[in-house]
């Protein structure tokens, strides 16, 4: 298969407002490192990526060059750059920031349990498909809801699936997508997939990830991070 270049963008530009801590939730220490470290260090130890961009707070950048990047020798991490109001301004920053060439990866920096494999499997696959997303199919019944609070319909529970990240696409797909994205008024997205979906109706192609590889967003899920580590 040809070789291709590969960039990782971790966001970790997010405030955490629902952890309810001072500190935001990518820098909280579980077991004595920065839950960013993580997420870093499972890119940073990927062969088939070749450079990281940490897009962070503009406040954050200097703390993140001596406390993680230095601290940690992270040398793929080859720039940080200051993110946007919203999800989608930061990974657009990310975007104009990657060479223009083979493929993106897009992370959460607070989903530090991604591994080295599934990074590896999705990248595989992405290199088929063009876009792909890391996913786990659901445990429980989904129901949707109304507006007024009642159960609307059952979704088949084999055809539901928990999205996580990296979501990983060619640079071509991603860098239209989200320039067709950022003329548009209204942006009412969750994510790069559903960013793919609407811009440019691409299929995604849905790789099956790992149920701990979660997304640190409550104090509850801080507790579930230290046992994994532990």
């Amino acid at each position: 298969m040809e070789t291709k270049y590969c960039t990782a963008i971790v966001l970790a530009a997010g405030r955490g407002t629902r952890m309810g801590t001072k500190t935001q939730k990518q820098y909280l220490a579980v077991k004595g490192k920065p839950i960013l470290y993580y997420s870093l260090k499972a890119f940073e130890e990927t062969p088939s990526i070749d450079e990281i961009i940490l897009v962070t707070g503009e406040q954050e950048i200097e703390y993140c060059k001596k406390n993680i990047v230095e601290k940690y020798q992270f040398s793929k991490i080859k720039k940080i750059i200051a993110g946007g109001k919203e999800r989608y301004d930061s990974v657009w920053a990310g975007i104009q920031h990657a060479k223009a060439d083979g493929y993106i990866c897009v992370h959460d920096g607070a989903r530090p349990f991604i591994s080295r494999d599934i990074i590896e499997k999705g990248i595989t696959e992405a290199k088929k498909y063009q876009a792909c997303v890391i996913a786990v199919p659901v445990k429980d019944t989904i129901k949707i809801a109304n507006s007024d609070g009642f159960v609307e319909s059952t979704p088949e529970r084999s055809a539901v699936w928990a999205i996580q990240t990296p979501q990983i696409f060619s640079y071509e797909i991603i860098y239209k997508a989200y320039e067709n994205l950022m003329k548009q008024e209204e942006r009412n997205v969750t994510d790069d997939a559903m960013v793919v979906e609407k811009m440019l109706n691409y299929p995604i192609r849905l790789v099956e990830g790992e149920y701990k590889n979660i997304k640190i967003t409550t104090m509850e899920d801080l507790l579930v991070a230290e046992a994994f580590i532990q």
